[in-house]
């Protein structure tokens, strides 16, 4: 029988399928669906920081009504109706989602600085949530602000969220680091119990009938999978923290890839929009086919057997590799030149 079974944040978990963070889970009857396709655990779409700003703001308005303290910062923000729940309707979100499946709820933060956002972890604590993902989403652009710093904010906001929480804490990541393994290193030393690779940034497209910046949000192709693919395969078994994959996950193959370089779950997110949810039982399935034609009878006997540290060839995941492989596109360039020029008559 194959044991599809890991253990991602503490938690064990039927299968390393995971719902990650997406429009899917702002219904209870969505969660639920979830579940009943095969989803282990659901991570549910991201509370933001400015949510929370704005909630503030909001009461300092009501409080100082009158004054002109306010106006400014109204600009900052987006309006409270551009967000599905305000931060008290996530928690009761939270609740009823405990109540309403048995599968883990990881509730998701999404900020960019340390602040009092993060103390409200402890509430997402305290209303049931399994574990907390933080989704540092940040692109610095000011100029003067060195690697150093950068790194050393997001240190800043685990070391903050960790204080407050007992609950598993994972740390989604981008992975525009000077050097990805050393910053993984240090959230690990830090306290990270799960590192979730990796953040996608939508970045705005141009409008060019209205002339303005819009937001242009594209969901994955199969192709993202070898970023996280990459990088999984090098971390593997130098950090205790668990590694979460996203981005990419389309497929049963997909997930037998990423299990085989050191994933403890894989999340999906865009083969489920795009598929709907019950391609989950689909992939399940797959992985299921797969196992059993090349005889592995857990995921624990083929998570890792492909990393870095296992790989027959560790030099694949190295520059060594780039060599070659930029001398294979001009082996097909030149194959395709030369056979173009005999059906010439050249």
């Amino acid at each position: 029988m194959i044991d599809l079974s890991t253990t991602y944040l503490g938690l064990k978990l039927r299968t390393p399928l995971v719902a990650s963070a997406s429009p899917l889970s702002q219904e209870i009857d969505g969660i639920r669906h979830l579940e009943d396709a095969g989803a282990s655990a659901v991570v549910l779409y991201s509370l933001f920081e400015e949510q929370l700003r704005q909630e503030s703001l909001e009461l300092e308005h009501h409080l100082a009504e009158g004054t002109n303290s306010f106006a400014e910062a109204a600009s900052f923000f987006p309006q409270p109706e551009e967000f599905r729940l305000g931060p008290e309707g996530y928690l009761n979100h939270i609740r009823r989602a405990k109540k309403a499946v048995k599968i883990p709820i990881i509730a998701s933060l999404n900020g960019a600085t340390v602040g009092g956002w993060t103390e409200y972890a402890r509430l997402i604590q305290e209303a049931g949530a399994d574990a907390l993902e933080c989704n540092i989403y940040s692109i610095p652009s000011d100029p003067e602000l060195t690697s150093a710093e950068i790194e050393q904010q997001y240190l800043d906001i685990l070391k903050a969220v960790k204080s407050v929480v007992t609950i598993p804490v994972a740390v989604k990541l981008s992975p525009f680091f000077s050097n990805m393994a050393n910053m993984a290193k240090q959230l690990d030393a830090g306290g990270a119990n799960a590192l979730v690779l990796f953040n996608r940034f939508y970045q705005p497209d141009i409008n060019l009938d209205e002339l303005e910046i819009q937001p242009n949000v594209l969901l994955s192709t199969p192709q993202a999978l070898r970023l996280p693919l990459t990088w999984i395969g090098i971390l593997y078994g130098r950090l205790r923290a668990n590694l979460a994959a996203t981005s990419g996950v389309h497929g049963p193959q997909d997930v037998v890839k990423l299990l085989m370089v050191g994933a403890d779950i894989t999340m999906l997110c865009s083969t489920l929009l795009r598929n709907g949810i019950d391609h989950l039982r689909h992939i399940e399935e797959g992985v299921r086919e797969w196992m059993e034609e090349h005889e592995y009878e857990s995921v624990q006997q083929m998570k890792g057997s492909m990393s870095q540290l296992r790989c027959p060839n560790p030099s694949a995941f190295e520059r060594a590799q780039y060599m070659k492989a930029v001398k294979s596109v001009q082996h097909v360039v030149l194959t395709e030149r030369e056979a173009r020029r005999m059906l010439s008559g050249d």
